[in-house]
């Protein structure tokens, strides 16, 4: 069960996490902001119509208003019938993001659709070399549109199930997709892709494992609750590194 949940930074500690007041009920994930702040995207299997939940996720937005934000509204113009993953917006609205719909290359591609005014237009594949014959999920993309980092599966340069990729848009092309570095890419899952709103800090999710394969004795009810609540057990934990310590330059060649 996927629950939004809403932590407050204060200096340089992280206050206690709660519900955030549109999750708990449906699987909700997948929460993105836009640069502005007035807009909120996520994604949920909760019902479009009735009590019953859709069988796959599907892209929600909400609208900052005087009081918070509004009400949660379904992108009905970009439903499918596979699951839509990981929804980024651009500051000129073109949305992308993940989907196992008909028409991509391989199980789930990364798509775009840009905004029209009151509606988004028919989805776009970014195609090669960003997508491949295997799984391409959770694009984050910058707010120019300049450059994309995203999670990957059974690329030939990946080291585990998931690993975070970077590419540039070079013109018309996206520059082929290289490792992210700084010891972001472990051999677990590496995926959910973001900066802080000043760019300085690169957040993402690993379910990487510090404990070991094998214990010398069986633990306790007590040490394994105290287990699996522990970071660094491989259920998926939030890692932050310095935006500085990675490598985003641009392949690109410069205009003269």
């Amino acid at each position: 069960h996927w629950t939004v949940l809403v932590s407050r930074r204060a200096g340089q500690t992280w206050g206690p996490a709660e519900v955030a007041p549109f999750s708990g009920r449906w699987n909700d994930g997948d929460v993105t902001i836009t640069r502005d702040g007035r807009r909120l995207f996520f994604i949920s299997n909760r019902p479009v119509e009735g009590d019953t939940p859709r069988p796959d996720t599907e892209i929600w937005t909400m609208e900052r208003t005087g009081s918070g934000w509004g009400p949660p509204r379904h992108v009905a113009e970009l439903s499918s019938p596979g699951d839509e993953w990981f929804p980024t917006m651009t500051d000129d609205g073109t949305l992308f993001f993940g989907s196992e719909r008909p028409g991509g290359k391989g199980k789930c591609d990364l798509w775009q659709a840009r905004w029209q005014a009151d509606h988004f237009a028919p989805p776009e594949n970014l195609g090669e070399p960003v997508n491949t014959a295997d799984q391409e999920i959770e694009p984050w993309i910058s707010a120019d549109g300049k450059m994309l980092i995203f999670a990957g599966k059974g690329r030939k340069d990946g080291r585990g199930e998931y690993d975070l990729f970077v590419t540039f848009r070079c013109g018309a092309r996206w520059s082929d997709p290289r490792p992210l570095g700084a010891g972001v890419n472990s051999t677990g899952w590496d995926f959910g892709p973001r900066f802080s709103p000043d760019g300085k800090t690169f957040f993402f999710t690993s379910n990487r494992s510090d404990w070991p394969a094998s214990r010398p004795r069986a633990l306790s009810a007590r040490e394994l609750e105290t287990t699996l609540g522990s970071p660094g057990n491989g259920l998926r934990d939030v890692y932050e590194v310095p935006a500085s310590a990675l490598d985003l330059r641009s392949p690109c060649p410069e205009k003269r």
